[in-house]
């Protein structure tokens, strides 16, 4: 279980972004985080992945306060426990798409060459597996997208983060992500997704307003 309780972020000499937050993410639960431009939806997908540190509150894990940790300490932890999708991909230029989705084995010390057919699989599921030798600049902002998703569930995270993961998708595209994101849910992760669109909230099992 992923908890925060009383979360305030603000950057420095900023207002408050993040205000007051208390907020308990389930195994098995789809969550939609909404609300207007500004409002603190992508900062909190931050925070909950240990990439910012609260300026004030607790996030927890399993019980357990998890913000508070030293640097290598929280990267340890989301190398093991998460996955994210960014807005924008995050794709390495430089390696084909198929290094790109092996990426999180190296942070686990997995072998790269025992999670290739997974990872082939992953990519043949988003429909871009004859793409696994091209670089991200030569393909579109929607194969992008499912790229990301296929290295973020690779390895199964217990809490996979998403940040607008349907952004650039066309509508039957939009379909395979989702549906991977609920059987994802289904198979007992935490599943927590920033949109904008009501059609992906829908699909959830409650949303979260900012």
């Amino acid at each position: 279980m992923l908890t925060v309780e009383s979360l305030r972020f603000a950057y420095p000499s900023g207002p408050s972004i993040v205000e007051s937050l208390s907020e308990r993410f389930v195994p098995g639960q789809m969550v939609g985080i909404t609300g207007p431009s500004g409002r603190g939806k992508s900062t909190l997908l931050y925070l909950l992945g240990l990439m910012l540190t609260p300026t004030s509150g607790r996030i927890l894990l399993d019980g357990k306060s998890v913000a508070g940790l030293r640097d290598a300490e929280r990267a340890r932890l989301r190398a093991r426990q998460f996955g994210f999708v960014f807005q924008d991909a995050a794709l390495d230029a430089t390696r084909t798409v198929l290094d790109n989705v092996l990426e999180t084995a190296l942070y686990r010390g997995e072998s790269r060459r025992a999670l290739s057919p997974t990872a082939l699989a992953l990519l043949d599921r988003f429909g871009v597996s004859l793409r696994v030798h091209a670089k991200p600049g030569q393909v579109s902002g929607g194969q992008a997208q499912r790229i990301a998703l296929a290295r973020a569930l690779l390895l199964q995270p217990r809490v996979l983060l998403c940040d607008e993961p349907t952004g650039n998708l066309d509508p039957a595209s939009t379909d395979i992500v989702l549906d991977a994101l609920r059987e994802h849910a289904s198979s007992g992760g935490v599943v927590v997704v920033v949109t904008h669109d009501q059609a992906v909230v829908a699909h959830c099992d409650r949303e979260v307003r900012l």
